[in-house]
């Protein structure tokens, strides 16, 4: 399969060699950034120098290709996903944007090929977890989401570093989130809704963000009672990046946001990942809870380090693009992860990277 990776971030590096040490996959890197370009042909990859904001320059670098798998900042979805419509190829992708989303969906109609957006952590891998979970109750009655790709040390007062795209962490920080609350599909207050828990003697605290559920409402609309989704953080983070947003209305200015964050944050490939779901309902006459909890870090042994953003996001569209490939997928319109069976994904040689995770046996 030919495979056109838009895309030479972290990210799109990490996809970028896991498919191609594969051995099942002719991929073709796309970027701008010819130095980022150049590690990845050091190590026999192909790339292409193409501006990815201009149309007509990247409409010809898909051409030939069959599939697109598109790591490129949230904004530049919608294009991606036309242009790989155009070029009669398969469409993949990481957004979390849900107004991209929505789009993708409409372009997908009556298409010949598949698009599957939000193939990352989450929206992805989480809400495959879910449905896997929900499939299992006679009636459903709460199903709650809750993940977060934190630093493992944690030294300033927003106890954060940056582990991935600033777009993505503010986009998500400041767009209406969908949920269902008592049966009725809702938009709740982004950093609303704020929680603490505890897992494996860790003090968390979990606040609406956006995007993170992908399909499942509509999915489970009719079927659930209370569906949510929650960022995941340690204490007081919440409180500080309210006052940024709000309080100094830096929502309002997102761009000064992000340059102050880039320039006083620094970024860490030493992280961990947590991925938290607790769905309850009726089985059997009995109302019980099933709970799936999993801890991924990050890999510091080699000479390529990886951060656990970059193995579970990356897993994620590579297994996506896997099971496609063998089958396991339909073959063409909108794809939902939903629609992945979790064994399927976590038998897969990309999708393993969870499944080597390690579980945690008890909830504190």
């Amino acid at each position: 399969m030919k495979v056109a990776l838009l895309g030479a971030g972290h990210i799109g590096q990490t996809i970028a060699r896991l498919l191609h040490a594969s051995g099942d996959y002719q991929v073709t890197v796309i970027d701008k950034n010819a130095q980022a370009l150049a590690k990845l042909q050091a190590e026999g990859i192909a790339t292409r120098t193409v501006d990815t904001e201009d149309k007509r320059a990247l409409a010809v670098a898909l051409r030939g290709q069959d599939t697109v798998v598109n790591a490129l900042p949230y904004h530049l979805a919608i294009t991606a996903a036309h242009l790989a419509l155009e070029a009669g190829c398969h469409y993949f992708d990481l957004t979390e944007d849900v107004a991209a989303t929505k789009e993708i969906k409409r372009i997908a109609e009556g298409a010949r090929t598949a698009f599957m957006p939000q193939c990352g952590l989450a929206p992805g891998f989480i809400g495959i977890v879910a449905h896997h979970l929900a499939k299992s109750f006679d009636t459903l009655q709460d199903v709650k989401m809750r993940v977060g790709a934190l630093p493992a040390f944690p030294t300033n007062a927003l106890k954060y570093n940056l582990t991935w795209s600033v777009d993505g962490l503010i986009n998500e920080y400041c767009h209406p989130c969908e949920s269902i609350h008592d049966g009725e599909l809702i938009a709740a207050l982004p950093l609303e809704g704020l929680e603490h828990f505890s897992l494996d003697g860790t003090e968390y605290e979990a606040f609406n963000t956006s995007g993170g559920l992908g399909t499942l409402c509509e999915t489970l609309q009719g079927r659930v009672r209370n569906l949510d989704y929650k960022t995941v953080r340690y204490p007081g983070h919440r409180d500080l990046m309210q006052m940024l947003l709000d309080d100094l209305q830096l929502k309002n200015d997102q761009e000064t946001l992000k340059n102050i964050m880039r320039k006083s944050m620094p970024a860490t490939m030493q992280d961990v990942v947590l991925v938290f779901v607790t769905v309850s309902g009726m089985r059997g006459g009995a109302l019980v809870q099933e709970v799936f909890a999993r801890k991924i870090f990050a890999e510091r042994d080699g000479a390529a380090p990886l951060s656990a953003i970059q193995i579970t996001t990356a897993a994620g569209i590579c297994a996506a693009v896997d099971l496609f490939r063998e089958g396991k997928l339909p073959a063409s319109g909108f794809i939902r992860q939903e629609q992945v069976a979790l064994p399927d994904f976590l038998a897969n040689r990309f999708g393993k990277a969870y499944q080597q995770s390690r579980q945690v046996e008890s909830i504190g």
